[in-house]
C-alpha cells in the first residue's frame, strides 16, 4: 500500500469517526433508525490490505467508538463481523489475481456491485450490533425492526456520500 492511500485512510477515519460521534450520535429517526457511518471506513479500506491487518483496525475503531458511545464492546463485536463479511464477500466476488482498482468505491467497483456489498456488511454490522445492545430474544421483532430502519438509513447516506466525493469512472 503507498503512503498516499495511507494517509488518505488516516484522515478518512478522523473525519468519518468525528462525524460519527459529534453530529450523528444523537440523530435518531423516532427511536427506530440511527445511522452508523462510521462503517463506510471499513468499506473502503483497499483490497491490498492484510487480514489481520483488517481485523486490528475494525478492532481499533470499533473500541473507539464504543469509548465514546459509552458501549461495552458491542462497536467492536459489530466491526470485526463487519470485517469477516468483508473479507468473505470479496474473495468470492473479486479475483485476487487482477485487482484493477485499489479501493472497492462505488466508482471503481461500479454500483451494482458496491450496492450489494454495502448492504451485506451493513445489514451484517447492524445486525450484531442491535442484537448484543439488546441482549434478549423478548424484543426480537423490535429488534430487527430497528436493524433493518438503521440499515436502510446508513446504506442512504453511505451511498450519498459515495456518489457525492467519488468519481465515477467510465465502465
Amino acid at each position: 500500500m503507498n503512503s498516499r492511500l495511507v494517509v488518505v485512510n488516516i484522515i478518512r477515519w478522523f473525519i468519518l469517526l468525528l462525524f460519527q460521534i459529534l453530529i450523528l450520535r444523537n440523530m435518531s429517526f423516532y427511536n427506530m433508525a440511527t445511522p452508523f457511518v462510521y462503517i463506510l471506513f471499513l468499506l473502503l479500506l483497499p483490497f491490498s490490505t492484510p487480514n489481520l491487518l483488517l481485523y486490528l483496525i475494525a478492532f481499533i475503531t470499533g473500541l473507539t467508538l464504543d469509548a465514546f458511545y459509552d458501549t461495552l464492546g458491542v462497536h467492536t463485536a459489530a466491526c470485526v463481523m463487519l470485517t469477516f463479511v468483508r473479507i468473505s464477500f470479496i474473495a468470492v466476488t473479486v479475483s485476487r489475481d487482477n485487482f484493477d482498482e485499489p479501493e472497492p468505491t462505488l466508482g471503481n467497483m461500479g454500483f451494482k456491485w458496491f450496492f450489494f456489498y454495502a448492504v451485506l456488511c451493513t445489514f451484517s454490522h447492524h445486525l450484531v450490533l442491535f442484537f448484543l445492545e439488546t441482549f434478549r430474544l423478548t424484543e426480537f421483532v423490535y429488534t430487527l425492526l430497528r436493524c433493518l430502519a438503521s440499515s436502510v438509513f446508513t446504506l442512504f447516506v453511505i451511498l450519498l456520500i459515495e456518489f457525492i466525493f467519488y468519481n465515477r469512472r467510465a465502465r
